[in-house]
């Protein structure tokens, strides 16, 4: 797959179908949209790709009410590369880019490449203060020429599939159910760091991890994850807290039990990826009834599947 910024001074003197979002998170919805584009792009000898940008277009246009975000940008290109999309444009959303009339958007992605179909969702907007919208798009596709795929809602249990709705779910521990809407399980990625090797002295050993802000963390509880680290995935158990029955923390930690896993990983980077909610975060009456319980989750947890990941 091409990757391309707005530093990108060729042209693609290919055809090209453009699917048009910001992708949050990849969910379901927009693997409709991925697939569409594919499929139309190899029908009519051209390339697909998805135009997308670097960060969140309300960290300019409204700070204060950006969302905490799901997907970091690695992932993002490494689950479009792998859903087929020969090219993908990341753009950083700036001050002077969030000015662009709709306009001026569209004949911008015709000339710079060589856009020959659009693909978009159903309540799609774009250009300057979102004046854009499907009905001016389809006027758009009349006056230029190229052809438009709108699509319908994705929907699960009768609701729309949306970025919003499945962080809901995740903030409120559902993480299961937020993982059949995306295209894979809900992950952090982070560096393990030293803690305090109290779980090494019960015989349940973790890996902390560290963690950025700007993405969702989900609701405070032990999960069953799996682990991605040194290359390969594992089970795990970890605790999203502050450590009650220790130490009371007042700085939240992300740490992980690793099952059957017994080697040094201090400094490595990892992908954690949440499975399912197990319990809520607990102070216990002292180490034996937490090492009891801790067996518990270990059992629980070594019975589980490891995701199938892209």
């Amino acid at each position: 797959m091409i990757v391309i910024d707005e530093t990108y001074k060729g042209e693609l003197n290919e055809g090209t179908y453009i699917a048009l979002g910001s992708f949050d998170g990849l969910h379901m919805g927009h693997m409709s949209l991925i697939n569409r584009v594919v499929d139309e792009a190899l029908a009519d000898g051209v390339k697909s790709m998805v135009y997308t940008f670097k960060n969140h277009p309300l960290t300019i246009a409204k700070p204060e009410a950006v969302p905490k975000l799901l997907m970091d940008n690695e992932q993002k290109l490494h689950l479009l590369e792998s859903s087929g999309i020969d090219v993908t444009a990341m753009i950083s959303f700036t001050k002077g880019y969030m000015m662009t009339g709709p306009e001026e958007f569209i004949t911008m992605l015709m000339d710079k490449y060589n856009a020959k179909g659009i693909v978009v969702g159903f309540n799609y907007k774009f250009g300057y203060k979102n004046r854009g919208n499907v009905e001016s798009l389809r006027e758009l596709s009349h006056k230029y020429g190229f052809k438009l795929m709108v699509l319908d809602a994705a929907k699960m249990d009768e609701a729309v599939i949306s970025s919003t709705r499945i962080r809901d779910l995740i903030i409120n521990g559902h993480v299961k159910e937020a993982n059949a809407m995306l295209f894979e399980p809900f992950m952090l990625r982070g560096t393990v760091v030293g803690g305090r090797k109290i779980g090494r002295k019960i015989g349940f050993p973790t890996a902390n991890m560290t963690y950025d802000n700007k993405y969702l963390i989900p609701k405070i509880g032990v999960y069953y994850t799996n682990i991605w680290v040194k290359g390969k995935l594992h089970r795990g158990i970890s605790s999203v807290g502050y450590n009650p029955t220790i130490d009371e923390g007042q700085k939240l930690t992300i740490e992980t039990y690793i099952l059957d896993f017994n080697e040094d990983i201090y400094g490595e980077e990892v992908r954690l990826y949440f499975m399912e909610y197990m319990r809520g975060e607990v102070k216990f009456e002292g180490l034996e009834a937490l090492i009891a319980q801790l067996n518990k989750d270990r059992d629980f947890a070594a019975e589980k599947d490891l995701a199938q990941l892209l």
